[in-house]
């Protein structure tokens, strides 16, 4: 469930007219006492997450172990000297206790804290501890920006391994304090099972933190939500949400590999509906992620968040709205060949199009030239835009439109953001070595695996006219490292308030700068 608080100043206010609110009248219910039954209060089971952060506000979630209402406080100190308590809303077993709630109406660039309780639904006199989460709004000013982004976690039975240090990456990132997380998808790995034990190539043996939903392929919708609750069994994910907000997408693993609507399921799977099986994953994913909801299309995955002057964010969905990618379709655009789908790709223009932002970060969950074949032992069949060389042809022709687009409508300073592939890159696109050159150069980055085995490096094709500037990948031979192995990446953003240049570096979990670049703008 989502509670929106009513918003009667859209220009934001100021930390004193916040603290003018605060007042007598806002006297939070949680300050006061209550019965404490030690044994039978209530829990936050996964800890706390807030996401889509915009100028006067954002997200907060959590999940509780029973019939309960989120109680949260809100205030621009830690101590909660200022706080102002809202209303509670339901967390029931239909959303398997999980509430988010929309806060709105706060100051721009200011630290925020926030309180949560859950009060028992069947006790309404018992209550469970608090856990405290903060997050920076959006600012309106020229100020510094910094983000991480990857993806891919917990993949290829990689699950959380306490000798191993659990998911470290998430602790590295922490340290760098930046304003948010945007996480290129593969959230989770429905469909692959997290063993007790896997003996590594060397004989050791790496040992995981075990759920029974997860010994086989997520099916059922309590299965794809504990998929998504396994994550947060990890320490260091949990300290890492309750501070850095999560501007999350998903890609293929939040349903089963490389799906698409029109994809025939593997034997494993008892339900064959991929439809139906979409459908759930859908939920569990809605349901455990701190996303602004869609009244125009309920659970839509794209939409535009907007991170200060400096800095606009369109997450896209390439799953939701793909064909099949037929051979008739090869050169021809049409229903076949789509990518993103006519009403995606149409929002995206107009979004770029009507940006003030100095730079316009598009948040792909797939590479655009990195070829990832459906069939990868017999390199048959492509799974992501890129369809080899030549000139653009099936899901390569919506991208095309998009690049043609961008040049011809005078749009600058784009930059592409993505995971997927497990292992770090840079590409740098130039029309003069590409088959299609209707475009203006642009930079692609790549970052992951944040937890999951390592892989690459994938071929590239020369549709789009990529330059490899730098890649780590685990080679040939050398294919699904565990984490253990230290080939966990992510990317970290800076965007310098005064200059707005952006400066990108690759890091791994170690926080070991593996390359860097800084980009200029141009005027917008």
């Amino acid at each position: 469930m989502t509670f929106r608080i009513s918003r009667n100043d859209r220009r934001g206010i100021s930390r004193r007219r916040f603290l003018s609110t605060a007042g007598a009248g806002a006297i939070s219910a949680l300050a006061m006492p209550y019965l404490s039954r030690a044994d039978d209060r209530p829990v936050v089971t996964s800890g706390v997450q807030s996401g889509d952060i915009g100028a006067d506000g954002g997200v907060v979630w959590a999940r509780a172990d029973r019939p309960s209402q989120m109680l949260v406080e809100v205030a621009t100190s830690e101590s909660f000297a200022d706080a102002r308590a809202l209303p509670p809303i339901a967390a029931l077993p239909e959303s398997d206790f999980t509430a988010k709630m929309l806060l709105e109406n706060l100051p721009a660039g200011q630290q925020i804290f926030y309180r949560v309780r859950f009060r028992d639904l069947a006790h309404i006199g018992i209550e469970s501890e608090p856990v405290v989460g903060r997050f920076r709004t959006a600012p309106r000013d020229r100020r510094d920006v910094s983000f991480v982004w990857g993806g891919d976690v917990a993949g290829q039975g990689w699950g959380i391994n306490p000798d191993d240090g659990g998911m470290l990456t998430f602790a590295t990132m922490r340290k760098h304090r930046p304003d948010f997380l945007l996480h290129s998808g593969d959230t989770v790995y429905a469909d692959g099972p997290i063993k007790s034990e896997v003996t590594l190539p060397d004989g050791k043996v790496w040992k995981n933190l075990t759920i029974p939903e997860k010994a086989k392929v997520a099916e059922t919708l309590d299965e794809f939500r504990a998929a998504h609750r396994y994550n947060f069994m990890d320490e260091h994910l949990r300290a890492f949400n309750a501070e850095v907000p999560v501007f999350v997408q998903w890609d293929d693993h939040e349903v089963t590999n490389n799906w698409s609507l029109s994809k025939e399921l593997p034997a494993t799977y008892k339900e064959r509906n991929i439809a139906l099986l979409a459908a759930r994953a859908a939920r569990a994913f809605h349901e455990m992620y701190p996303m602004r909801e869609s009244i125009a299309e309920p659970g839509r995955v794209y939409r535009t968040l907007n991170y200060g002057p400096h800095l606009d964010v369109f997450m896209l969905d390439e799953r939701s709205y793909r064909g099949p990618n037929g051979a008739n379709q090869e050169t021809a655009y049409g229903p076949e060949s789509f990518f993103l789908g006519p009403a995606q790709l149409a929002w995206l223009k107009r979004g770029l199009i009507n940006s003030r932002a100095t730079w316009k970060v598009i948040a792909s969950d797939m590479p655009l030239s990195i070829i990832v074949y459906d069939d990868a032992p017999n390199k048959k069949g492509s799974e992501a835009v890129a369809q080899g060389d030549g000139p653009p042809r099936g899901r390569e022709l919506e991208i095309a439109d998009l690049l043609r687009f961008i040049k011809t409508s005078g749009v600058v300073n784009t930059v592409w953001l993505t995971a997927d592939v497990h292992y770090a890159a840079a590409h740098y696109y130039n029309p003069d070595k590409a088959q299609f050159q209707e475009f203006d150069p642009f930079w692609e980055f790549v970052a992951g695996p944040l937890h999951a085995g390592t892989f690459g490096p994938n071929e590239l094709d020369n549709t789009f006219g990529p330059e490899l500037k730098f890649i780590k990948a685990s080679g040939p031979g050398n294919q699904n490292l565990p984490p253990s192995a230290g080939m966990q990446f992510f990317g970290h953003v800076r965007i310098n308030g005064a200059s707005g240049q952006m400066t990108v570096t690759l890091r791994d979990r170690a926080d070991v700068a593996l390359w860097s670049t800084t980009l200029d703008p141009k005027p917008v």
